[in-house]
């Protein structure tokens, strides 16, 4: 494999051309405060609340039991997601180049690349459904002015692809200007919580309890949600100033902001049984002020996680496809994620989607873990001489997928395929290496 070469940027270009080569040391200015206000931006929407939400409403959790185990399944998956973050910070690569060191040229390019682009093309139309419903809401409730949903879709898939399509520079700056926006839009939906939210009638609250089993498969299905994100952290830390301030900067950011986001999902879902809280809380006030407010903050939030979505999901299509370059792969990448995003089946039935993805992302997770912290000891390789593929990493995938299949809800089976591929993969190369 090539080495990454790092190369010069055209000083009028306005759209980021850096494509699997490295980006210029001169450029790598991002601080840590800065990955926590672009990750804080990206967590707060109505693609994220889905899983919090889904353990008070389908898991019959109460609000601290659904609360707590989210967070513990994300937290988890955050570490390990700063952990794969610092290839990017220290060799200005992105992920999918840094992964071949892990599972070989062809496996990085046709296996682990697929599977990330479909995981942020499921999510970035999850996130457009979300908002594109919120919106449709508040226009047919505050303004009496119906439009149909495959047309608003359309309309905000097609300004978060070409604002992906600028690169890291407009993500950096899109969430900075974002976030007072963002912050009031929850100042307003807590306050409409906490005073609107205890006159709701009692038999619309959902009475959930305790019970460790299901709050085992919840925090697993948070867990597979975010530990996607090691196969594509690398790729916007690969623009801050050191490795130390883009692991924390990732790692703070990440954790707050889904603080804030499994309260909000949780809380609500307990309240009001709904899946959106941007929905029932504007369903708790005629001020036209308050009800904008909510509006603009759903927008803003689904815009600010699918530029990640588009910018991330873009860099494994050319991993496949180097020959497209940034531009082209970043645009057909926009174009699937407008097609998926007229399918509200996608949202409806999340937990099944989710769950099937998981399949695929967990044991490959578990892998690209296990060799860059056990086996490289956090350092990789990319240079000449790398396998197509490592034949022991998919075989050890492979049976990671058959366990994830084969175990039922109750024993979360996003965490114990983890652990199981990751060990059976650690003990493999061991063996192979004597």
């Amino acid at each position: 494999m090539a080495k990454a070469q790092t190369v010069a940027l055209p000083p009028r270009s306005r759209i980021e051309r850096f494509g699997l080569e490295a980006v210029p040391q001169e450029l790598r200015k991002t601080r840590w405060y800065e990955y926590v206000i672009i990750q804080v931006a990206f967590s707060v929407n109505a693609g994220n609340f889905l899983v919090p939400a889904l353990a008070v409403i389908q898991g019959g959790l109460n609000f601290y039991a659904a609360f707590l185990s989210t967070i513990f399944g994300a937290t988890l998956a955050f570490l390990f997601v700063s952990y794969l973050s610092l290839p990017g910070a220290e060799r200005g690569i992105p992920s999918q180049f840094a992964i071949r060191s892990i599972i070989g040229i062809k496996g990085s390019r046709y296996i682990s690349s697929p599977i990330r682009t479909i995981t942020s093309l499921y999510w970035f139309s999850v996130q457009t459904i979300g908002g594109t419903l919120v919106v449709q809401f508040i226009l047919e409730r505050a303004f009496q002015f119906s439009m149909p949903f495959y047309i608003i879709a359309m309309i905000l898939a097609l300004i978060m692809s070409g604002l992906a399509l600028v690169g890291f520079v407009a993500v950096k700056r899109a969430t900075k200007y974002f976030m007072p926006w963002l912050i009031l839009g929850q100042l307003v939906m807590l306050y409409l919580l906490l005073t609107k939210g205890m006159s709701i009638d009692p038999a619309v609250k959902m009475d959930g309890g305790w019970n460790l089993p299901v709050m085992g498969f919840f925090a697993s299905l948070a867990f597979v949600q975010y530990v996607s994100g090691v196969s594509s952290s690398a790729d916007v830390t690969r623009y801050a100033v050191t490795s130390r301030q883009g692991f924390w900067g990732l790692f703070s950011g990440n954790v707050l902001g889904f603080i804030l986001t499994a309260f909000f999902g949780a809380y609500t879902a307990s309240l009001t049984g709904n899946l959106n809280p941007f929905i029932a809380t504007s369903e708790m006030t005629n001020s036209g002020l308050f009800t904008a407010i909510i509006l603009g903050a759903a927008i803003l939030s689904m815009v600010s996680i699918n530029l990640s979505n588009a910018y991330t999901g873009g860099f494994s299509l050319l991993n496949s496809l180097p020959q497209l370059g940034r531009v082209k792969s970043s645009m057909l990448f926009g174009a699937a994620g407008i097609l998926l995003s007229l399918s509200p089946a996608l949202v409806e039935e999340a937990e099944r989607y989710i769950s099937l993805i998981g399949a695929f992302v967990i044991p490959l997770s578990a892998v690209i873990i296990t060799d860059f912290l056990f086996i490289k000891k956090r350092q990789i390789e990319v240079s000449e001489g790398l396998p197509s593929y490592n034949k022991i990493a998919f075989v050890c995938i492979g049976i990671g997928i058959g366990i994830y299949l084969l175990l039922p809800e109750g024993l979360s089976p996003g965490f114990l395929a983890f652990l199981i591929t990751g060990a059976v993969y650690f003990f493999s190369i061991k063996k192979s290496q004597k």
